[in-house]
Order: C-alpha cells, then sequence, then structure tokens
C-alpha cells in the first residue's frame, strides 16, 4: 500500500478540523484514510480521454424557478403590527446574553 497521506497531514487535517487525537489515533486514522484512498484505485484504470465533464446527472437542467421580480412588500407598521414589544420602529426583544434586559 502506497501512503498517500502522512500522519503530519493527518494532524494538520485534524488541526483544521478541530478533532483532537491522540498519536495511536493519528497512526490508525493515516492507515485508514490511506486504506480508503487505494480502494479508490480502480478508478484511475479509466479511460477517460475525450469524455466531456458531467456537472448534473440529468444534463441539460435548466433553471425552472420564476424570473426574480421586485415587487412591494410589507410597510415597517405592517411588519411591526403583531410585535409584542416595539421600541423606535423595532422589535423589541429580550436580551439572551449579558446582565438581561431588552435589546
Amino acid at each position: 500500500m502506497t501512503q498517500h497521506l502522512t500522519e503530519h497531514d493527518v494532524r494538520g487535517i485534524a488541526e483544521y478540523t478541530r478533532i483532537g487525537l491522540t498519536a495511536e489515533e493519528v497512526v490508525a486514522m493515516t492507515a485508514d484514510l490511506n486504506a480508503i484512498i487505494d480502494s479508490l484505485s480502480p478508478i484511475t484504470e479509466y479511460d477517460l480521454d475525450g469524455v466531456e465533464p458531467t456537472f448534473h446527472p440529468i444534463g441539460d437542467l435548466s433553471n425552472v424557478m420564476r424570473d426574480d421580480v421586485e415587487r412591494a412588500g410589507f410597510t415597517q407598521e405592517t411588519a411591526l403590527m403583531n410585535a409584542p414589544r416595539q421600541e423606535d420602529g423595532s422589535f423589541l426583544i429580550p436580551s439572551i446574553l449579558g446582565e438581561g434586559g431588552d435589546r
């Protein structure tokens, strides 16, 4: 089995993803990841010269969404109509951080 990733690579990946690994786990993870890479090696045996990349399995899928057309929205008064508490044209909500109180 060719080693594609080193233990240094695995430590870097673990640090980047904020996963704490012991020295033994780094060794095991390195072996596991290299085994996964080796299991994918048969893909490299296909002759893909001249094969166009496929970006979607359905092919020429087009956007079926409606056009983004600007239309009138709520007025500030309408948006605040059902607000349990408001102040100066804004929603007044209880603070979830700090000393408490409304914000």
